[in-house]
């Protein structure tokens, strides 16, 4: 079992990829001269690598102070960091029984948060989770690959095809505005929240992401997000994506069902007298 975590995840997907997808890689990361972005075979940013946030909005988005964890065993070893807030403005407008609701969620954080049953994470939680994911660019298409969980989604360029359904990860239409690759999503379901904290969102929720490649190694990513059940306005989370440039970058794999089986079917089990 240990062995086979050595497989990345988008081992897999890059492989059904090469039937799907014309990935441009040129120039490489390495190429990119004067200061200038890298470039793809059509001339867009080069989005491909693999990409992770450096801060703490999987905990709460908004700005807090360190605390300890819920687990008093677990000490300081599950505590939870201090972080600033990446919400435009520092505060998400919420209605006020919306607020309320988000209030509770975060007193049942370790028995309702989607996360700690191994569900998928959503937009835009995904990015800014503690665990890397990848970019597989094409012109038409463009793969995001997470290692949580093994999440992945479909970026369909140009088109204006709604989603069949509502799902966890939502339906995400993609066009490049200048340098930017701008992603509007829609489609979602209400499952996913948006933070430890308990943010959450209801199936209404539509969200407009901005990645605009600041260097080889920086990406500046922007999210709007619209809900007007849950919120009084649109508002926005920013903060840098920073490309792994270790020598083995690589997706491994986290397929965490089999770490909450008992966490979720434990009550289940036939009990023996």
């Amino acid at each position: 079992m240990r062995n086979q975590l050595r497989r990345s995840t988008i081992a897999i997907a890059a492989a059904a990829a090469s039937t799907v997808f014309w990935i441009a890689v040129t120039p490489t990361v390495g190429q990119a001269q004067g200061g200038r972005t890298p470039r793809t075979a059509d001339g867009k940013p080069n989005l491909n690598g693999i990409w992770q946030s450096m801060n703490t909005a999987n905990w709460d988005l908004e700005g807090h102070a360190a605390k300890a964890g819920p687990v008093v065993a677990l000490g300081a070893s599950f505590s939870e960091p201090a972080g600033l807030s990446v919400v435009e403005g520092g505060t998400i407008p919420y209605r006020p029984a919306m607020l309320a609701k988000k209030k509770e969620n975060a007193t049942k954080w370790l028995t309702e948060d989607p996360e700690v049953k191994c569900f998928m994470p959503g937009v835009p939680r995904a990015n800014y989770q503690p665990f890397p994911f990848q970019i597989v660019q094409s012109p038409q298409t463009i793969l995001m690959a997470y290692e949580f969980a093994s999440a992945s989604r479909v970026v369909r360029m140009n088109t204006k095809e709604e989603a069949p359904t509502d799902s966890w990860m939502g339906w995400s239409r993609g066009r490049w505005e200048g340098e930017a690759l701008i992603i509007d999503v829609n489609g979602f379901n209400d499952q996913t929240w948006l933070s430890r904290a308990g943010d959450f969102h209801t199936d209404e929720m539509k969200v407009t992401e901005r990645y605009t490649l600041a260097d080889a190694d920086h990406i500046n990513y922007e999210a709007t997000i619209d809900d007007p059940k849950t919120f009084t306005r649109p508002w926005k989370i920013a903060f840098p994506l920073y490309r792994r440039t270790e020598k083995n970058a690589q997706l491994l794999e986290f397929k965490c069902v089999e770490f909450v089986e008992e966490l979720m079917y434990g009550h289940l089990r036939k009990r023996t007298n």
